[in-house]
This record gives C-alpha cells, structure tokens and sequence, in this order.
C-alpha cells in the first residue's frame, strides 16, 4: 500500500479494526517481516457501513487532524423501542406505542438537536473512561458513568417516514458526535423510544463514500484540502530538519472549505517541497515551525 489516505468502504458486520487488519496483512512482505504502519482514520460501529479512511505510514500521523471536519450520516430509525446501546444489537430496555408519532412533531423536534450541545454517550461508545474504552467495561459488567461531550450537529432533516415503525434521517455533524445518541434522545423527548437499525457514513469532509470494490487513494494536495499550503524551498527544508522555524512567507488558501457556518477546524500549515506534503508546521510569531516531520513525503 502507497503512503497516504485511502478512501475505502466498510460493509456491515466487521469492526472497523478487522478492516485495518486485513490491510496490515494483505500489505505484510512474502517473508512475514513488518508491513507499512497503518491504522484507520475514525471508526465505524459494526453495525454500521460507509467511508472508513485508512491511513497508511507517515500519514498516521494525521489522525488528529481528521477530527474537526463534517461528517454526513444517513440513519434509519426504529420507533417504539429503546436499546441498551442505540443499535439493533442491543438489549431492549423499553418498548412503548408510537402510534401516535406524527411527521409534524417529528419535523419541530428536530431543528432544537441543531448547534452545540452536551450530549451523553451510550456506555458502549468507544468513548475513553479512566483511559479504557467504555465498552471494554460495559462488557465486563461494569458500571459506567459517561459524562457528557460538548458535541456540534451542523444540519440534520428527515429523509422520509414510515410512522409509527420508521424513519429516516441524514445528519452532518462534527467529529465526536454520537448518532445513536442523537436517536435516543429524540426518541424519548417524542415519549416512544427508538434506536438505529442502519447507519451509513457516506462522507467525510470532501471525500464520499466510494462503495464496495472501489477503493480510492488520496496524495499531495487532496490530503487535508481545508489546511493552508507552504511551499519550501531546499534551504527552508534543510532548517526544518534541524528543527529550525523559518518565515511564514505566502501562504496559499485553502483547496476545500467546510460548509458555511461549520465551526473552522483549527489545522496545521501543509508543507509541500518537490509537490509532495512532507510537513505539518504551525505558526507561531510570524514563524513556522514544525509540528510533524512526514517523512518520505505524501
């Protein structure tokens, strides 16, 4: 595998781990020595299906810049009844009648979900608690508080109902926003209960979904577009290994912008020397210094 971002579909069923290690060792060498680092950009529930990015040697270390782009999220939602983990998997805590669910209700509920919120997670969210995954005590039985997230869902409408069994809704949201949540909460503010029974991630910030079959790789300027760009030249190059700053000098704009109103993602400058990506530097003081090396280039 090329060093990059890979845009790859992830079907129902596996963990999004089964995903990157099916591509550790597809990439692994006939003589079993070590493969390319790689590791996934954002994970998926199994249950659910859509855009996973894989990211592969230097640009692992780009997983923290991935967060703070939209995300788009097509749901069906299962009215009537509550799981212990918003999906279909779970265990149902409640079952009520929803015959009396309308469209109109359903239509003045959701703009109040719109903006920042804190929203509390299911305790099978891989959320970190005392430095482990909620889920990994949720498992063992553990009682699991969850604190709230300050969460941000930039749009959200319904895509169309079948009242009083289901719906469908597609929502763009911040990285770190649960769905499942969001279904849990609207569900017991309308008095029925509901859950996920399908969840697709069809896009990430300017990459889309490119269904079974038909991966897409990602270099250069396509890999992290809603970040400002510096060309170096050999000499600025040369200081930034030695981990010297260097003049801010042009920056040129960005080569893909969030939606209007999206809260900016705070992303360092992309250098670019001989046209390939090969650091992340910040600014600081009229300065640019580094952040991360990329080594070998993007």
């Amino acid at each position: 595998m090329t060093p990059g971002i890979h845009l790859v579909h992830k079907p129902e069923g596996p963990t999004s781990f089964s995903v990157v290690q099916e591509f550790i060792h597809a990439a692994r060498a006939p003589d079993g020595s070590k493969g390319p680092r790689i590791c996934h950009g954002g994970t998926l529930d199994p249950f659910a299906s859509g855009l996973l990015l894989i990211l592969v040697e230097p640009a692992t270390r780009l997983f923290d810049h991935l967060h703070a782009i939209p995300k788009t999220y097509d749901a069906t939602i299962r009215w009537g009844i509550e799981t212990d983990n918003g999906d279909p998997g779970g265990r149902i805590i409640a079952a009520k009648n929803s015959s009396e669910l309308k469209e109109q209700q359903l239509e003045e509920i959701l703009p109040t979900f719109v903006g920042w919120l804190e929203q509390v997670p299911h305790a099978t969210s891989a959320k970190r608690i005392d430095g482990e995954r909620a889920y990994l005590k949720a498992h063992r039985g553990e009682e699991v508080i969850m604190p709230a997230s300050h969460v941000y869902l930039h749009s959200a409408k319904w895509l169309s109902h079948d009242l009083p069994n289901w719906s469908r809704l597609q929502i763009t949201a911040r990285g770190g926003y649960y769905v499942r949540a969001l279904v849990r909460d609207i569900g017991r503010l309308v008095g029925c209960g509901a859950h996920l029974t399908q969840l697709h991630r069809s896009a990430i910030g300017p990459w889309n979904d490119p269904q079974p079959d038909n991966p897409l790789e990602l270099h250069g300027r396509d890999i992290l577009p809603w970040a400002a760009t510096r060309i170096l030249s050999d000499e600025e190059v040369g200081n930034l290994r030695q981990e010297k700053d260097i003049p801010i000098g042009e920056l040129l704009p960005p080569d893909w912008t969030v939606p209007s109103g999206f809260p900016e993602p705070q992303v360092p400058v992309r250098g670019f020397h001989q046209d390939r990506f090969s650091f992340l530097l910040t600014p600081t003081d009229e300065r640019l210094k580094v952040l991360s090396v990329l080594r070998g280039g993007i």
